[in-house]
C-alpha cells in the first residue's frame, strides 16, 4: 500500500496538473469577398499570391536597391529584432522554472564560544565547511508550463510584430521614393512651362515693341513666368524632405544619400489580391494581436494556479571539521533531506482574486484588439481597393483632359498672335493646361502610393507559417548557459 502511495506521489509531482483555460482561437466576422473587388484586374499570371520582395513587381532598380538597405540597415527593424531575442530569452528564463536549483556553498569560522556554552573543545578554534544544496518546486498545478505558454506566445506575437514593422518601413520607403519621383514629373513639367512661359514673354515683348499690344500684356505675361519659377523651386522643399526620409530609412544620415532625378515612367502594377478568408492569414499584425490573446490565455492559468498550495522540496549534502586537513574524511560529512515543505494562502486581502480577475480583463481586451485589428485590415484592403479603381478610371479622364487643355492653348496662342484675342485669354488657356497637366502627374503619384498601401493592407508577401515555433520562439540553447557564469 504504502509503495503505490509514493509512486502516485512522484507522479504527480512528475506530471502535475494545468489549471486555467485551453487557447482557442477567437472567430473573427470574415466576408465572403472584398466590396471593392468587382471589376478587379487581377495580375497575371493568375497568382493570386504576393512575392515576399513585393517591390520588384514595380520593376524598379532603384527601389530594389533601397529596399534592401531598409532591411540590412534600418534602425527601427535593428531594435525590433533585438526585442525579439529578448523575448526568446524570456521564454527560455520561464523554461528554467522546470529544472532544481543547485548552489554550493564553502565557509571558514574563526571563533571561541561563549563563557558557559557546552562545547566539545573550549577556546579559540576553525570551523570549516561545504555543501551542495539542491532546492526543487514541482510545477503541480501547470503555473510554469502556462508562464512559458505566455511567453512564448508574447514572443511569436513580437516576432510578427518584427515583420509587420518590416512590411510597414518598406511600404514607407517605396511611398516617399514615388512622392519623390512624382515631385521630380511636377518639376520636370514646371521647368517645361516656364521655358514656354519665357518664350511666351519674348513674343510679347517684340510685339509690344512693334506697337502690336499694351504694356499690360508684357507685364501679364512676366508676372505669369515668375509664379511658374516660383512653384518649381517650392518643390524643392518637399523634395529635400522626402530624400532625407528615405536616407533615415536606409540607416544613412542626410548628408551621405542623394537621389538623382530621373522621369516618372512607371506604370502602376496589378496587384494580386488574395480571398478575405486568407487576410488573417496574410497580415502580420493580425498574427501578432492573435498570438497576444494565447499569451493573455495562458496568464489565466497562472493567476487561478496561486490558488492552490506550493510545494518546495530541498536536501544538502556537505562536510564540516575543525581541521581543513580532514574537511573531506568520510567522518566529517553529513547530508539532509529536507526541508520539504508546503504553503497555502488563507488570506491575502483579495489579492489572488484580483490578480485572477485581472488575467481575464486583459483576456477579454486582447481579444476586442484583436477583432479591431481584423476590422481595420479589411478596410484598409477596401480603401485602397477603390482607390485604385476611382484613381485609373479619373486618369483617363484627365489625359483626354490634358489632350484637349494643349489643343485649346495652341488654338488660343495662334488666335492671340493673329491679334483675335487678348492676352487674358492665353494665360487662362495656359493655366488650364498645367493645371490638367499638375493632376495628371499626381494622379499618377496618387496610384502608386495606393498600390503600396495595397500591397501593405495584403501583407506584403507575409503568411502566418513564416511564425516562429514554439521551440524557435525559445531561441537556440546551448549547454554553456548553463554554466555559472556568462559567456558570450
Amino acid at each position: 500500500m504504502i509503495p503505490a502511495l509514493v509512486s502516485l506521489l512522484l507522479t504527480s509531482l512528475l506530471s502535475g496538473c494545468t489549471v486555467g483555460p485551453d487557447y482557442v482561437r477567437p472567430q473573427a466576422a470574415i466576408p465572403a469577398n472584398f466590396k471593392e473587388v468587382k471589376g478587379w484586374k487581377q495580375a497575371q499570371p493568375r497568382d493570386h499570391l504576393l512575392p515576399g520582395r513585393w517591390w520588384e513587381i514595380f520593376k524598379d532598380d532603384r527601389l530594389n536597391s533601397l529596399e534592401e538597405q531598409v532591411v540590412n540597415a534600418n534602425q527601427s527593424i535593428a531594435q525590433a529584432e533585438a526585442q525579439y531575442r529578448q523575448a526568446q530569452h524570456l521564454v527560455q528564463s520561464a523554461r528554467s522554472s522546470y529544472f532544481p536549483t543547485a548552489n554550493v556553498t564553502g565557509s571558514a569560522n574563526y571563533f571561541r564560544a561563549a563563557s558557559g556554552q557546552s562545547v566539545a573543545v573550549r577556546g579559540v578554534k576553525y570551523l570549516f565547511g561545504t555543501a551542495v544544496g539542491i532546492a526543487w518546486e514541482p510545477d503541480l498545478w501547470g503555473s510554469v508550463r502556462r508562464q512559458v505558454e505566455s511567453n512564448t506566445g508574447n514572443a511569436q506575437a513580437i516576432a510578427a510584430t518584427l515583420q509587420a514593422l518590416q512590411l510597414s518601413t518598406q511600404a514607407a520607403l517605396a511611398d516617399n521614393y514615388f512622392q519623390l519621383r512624382t515631385l521630380d514629373a511636377q518639376r520636370i513639367l514646371l521647368d517645361e512651362t516656364v521655358a514656354a512661359y519665357q518664350r511666351t514673354v519674348e513674343i510679347t515683348q517684340n510685339r509690344y515693341a512693334v506697337g502690336i499690344v499694351a504694356k499690360t500684356d508684357v507685364v501679364q505675361a512676366e508676372a505669369q513666368l515668375k509664379s511658374a519659377s516660383a512653384q518649381a523651386i517650392d518643390l524643392g522643399v518637399q523634395r529635400a524632405a522626402l530624400e532625407h526620409a528615405i536616407a533615415v530609412l536606409t540607416g544613412k544620415t542626410p548628408a551621405e544619400f542623394s537621389l538623382s532625378s530621373i522621369p516618372l515612367d512607371i506604370t502602376p502594377p496589378s496587384v494580386p489580391v488574395s480571398l478575405p478568408s486568407e487576410l488573417l492569414e496574410r497580415r502580420p499584425d493580425i498574427a501578432s494581436a492573435e498570438r497576444k490573446i494565447a499569451a493573455a490565455n495562458a496568464q489565466i492559468g497562472v493567476a487561478k494556479a496561486a490558488f492552490f498550495p506550493s510545494l518546495n522540496l530541498a536536501s544538502s549534502n556537505g562536510y564540516q571539521s575543525n581541521n581543513l586537513s580532514t574537511l573531506f574524511n568520510a567522518a566529517s560529512r553529513y547530508w539532509a533531506l529536507g526541508p520539504a515543505g508546503a504553503a497555502l494562502t488563507l488570506l491575502d486581502g483579495g489579492a489572488k482574486n484580483a490578480q485572477y480577475k485581472q488575467a481575464i480583463d486583459a483576456l477579454d481586451a486582447s481579444i476586442a484588439f484583436y477583432k479591431q485589428t481584423v476590422l481595420t485590415g479589411f478596410q484598409e484592403v477596401e480603401d485602397n481597393l477603390a482607390a485604385l479603381r476611382v484613381f485609373e478610371e479619373e486618369a483617363k479622364v484627365q489625359d483626354e483632359a490634358v489632350i484637349a487643355a494643349r489643343q485649346a492653348l495652341t488654338m488660343t496662342t495662334n488666335q492671340y498672335q493673329a491679334g483675335t484675342v487678348s492676352y487674358v485669354n492665353v494665360m487662362t488657356a495656359q493655366t488650364a493646361a498645367l493645371s490638367n497637366q499638375q493632376t495628371a502627374v499626381q494622379l499618377m503619384g496618387e496610384r502608386l502610393t495606393a498600390s503600396v498601401l495595397l500591397v501593405k493592407a495584403l501583407g506584403g508577401g507575409w503568411n502566418v507559417a513564416m511564425l516562429p515555433t514554439p521551440d524557435e520562439a525559445g531561441g537556440e540553447v546551448r549547454w554553456s548557459d548553463f554554466l555559472p557564469f556568462p559567456v558570450n
